[in-house]
């Protein structure tokens, strides 16, 4: 994505990490693009169900640099990636997924 592209208000910067990206890429779509936002917000489970990610595959997503739980509310200027349940099992314990994964599921 530009550097110099800021998101316009209603919407936000969005990454599709690792092995999710096949569920983008392989219907045509970019894994880096910029999503509309509701003035109010999204959670970010409705938003990445809305861009067809395969939910049993996504484990968290990183909302403005800090991993947080699917629960987590995404309001637009948010930059998102949300991030696959494959990722490396010591990756995911010091990035803080296995913990945010856990937050999902309550």
């Amino acid at each position: 994505m530009d550097q110099d592209l800021k998101p316009a208000h209603g919407s936000c910067e969005v990454r599709v990490l690792g092995s999710l990206r096949p569920s983008r890429t392989e219907r045509g779509l970019p894994y880096e693009f910029t999503a509309d936002v509701p003035e109010g917000g999204i959670g970010a489970r409705e938003l990445a169900e809305s861009l067809g990610l395969p939910m049993d595959r996504v484990e968290g997503v990183f909302v403005n640099h800090t991993v947080r739980g699917l629960n987590v509310h995404i309001m637009p200027g948010d930059r998102i990636a949300f991030v696959p349940n494959d990722t490396p099992g010591p990756h995911r314990v010091f990035l803080g997924l296995y913990k945010a994964g856990k937050d999902s599921e309550e």
